[in-house]
């Protein structure tokens, strides 16, 4: 799992902790761990900008060589192991570099912004790298979301119907009326009904409600 730019907190760790009850072995991975090794922030403006501070300081390049080195870790304990990446927020923009690597089977990328717009570190907008995607691919974005306005998303959409016209290894998941951070119970923008479609997409149980 790929944090937000608040790090690995208490809300990381209990998705975490959900997915290990579900029996999948998970793993949270520290994005931020070069300049803030025990990154641990909460959900306020002060937080947020010292989160985005460290966001600003992560390229591309350590992003795949941290997640590199995580599946690596995985994979020597879970040699059998299907290996999905889960990303939220900087972590969904994370999750769809994430993508490109060998081995992983299926990116997650929970309102991931600026796909369309950038790369961490700089160079080319993340989206440039479709091609080089070979997972499965699901991008999950609310529509009330001022930070993945409808232009982003449709420019999203359309790179990946272009890629896999069928729709069936890269798709875009829109949840009506969500806003950023909407999986998040800790967030003032938490959406139980779009949460249990997020969760739903992950573990394939029908959303309540």
């Amino acid at each position: 799992m790929l944090p937000e730019v608040y790090g690995v907190n208490a809300w990381v760790r209990s998705v975490v902790d959900r997915l290990a009850a579900q029996g999948y072995p998970a793993l949270a991975v520290p994005l931020f761990a070069r300049t803030a090794p025990d990154l641990e922030l909460a959900y306020d403006a002060s937080d947020l900008a010292e989160g985005r501070r460290h966001k600003d300081a992560t390229t591309a390049d350590q992003i795949l060589g941290d997640v590199s080195a995580a599946l690596s870790w995985l994979r020597a304990r879970y040699p059998q192991a299907s290996i999905h990446v889960v990303g939220f927020c900087f972590g969904g923009h994370a999750a769809f570099l994430a993508a490109t690597l060998p081995g992983v089977e299926h990116a997650f990328d929970f309102y991931g912004a600026g796909v369309s717009r950038m790369r961490p570190g700089g160079g080319d907008p993340s989206l440039a790298l479709l091609p080089e995607i070979k997972a499965r691919l699901t991008c999950v974005f609310g529509t009330a979301d001022p930070l993945i306005p409808m232009e982003d998303r449709e420019a999203i959409q359309s790179a990946l119907q272009q890629q896999d016209p069928s729709g069936q290894r890269l798709r875009v998941v829109e949840c009506a009326d969500a806003d950023h951070g909407f999986m998040c119970e800790a967030r003032s923008a938490f959406n139980p009904q779009a949460s249990a479609q997020g969760w739903w997409l992950l573990l394939g149980d029908e959303p309540e409600g």
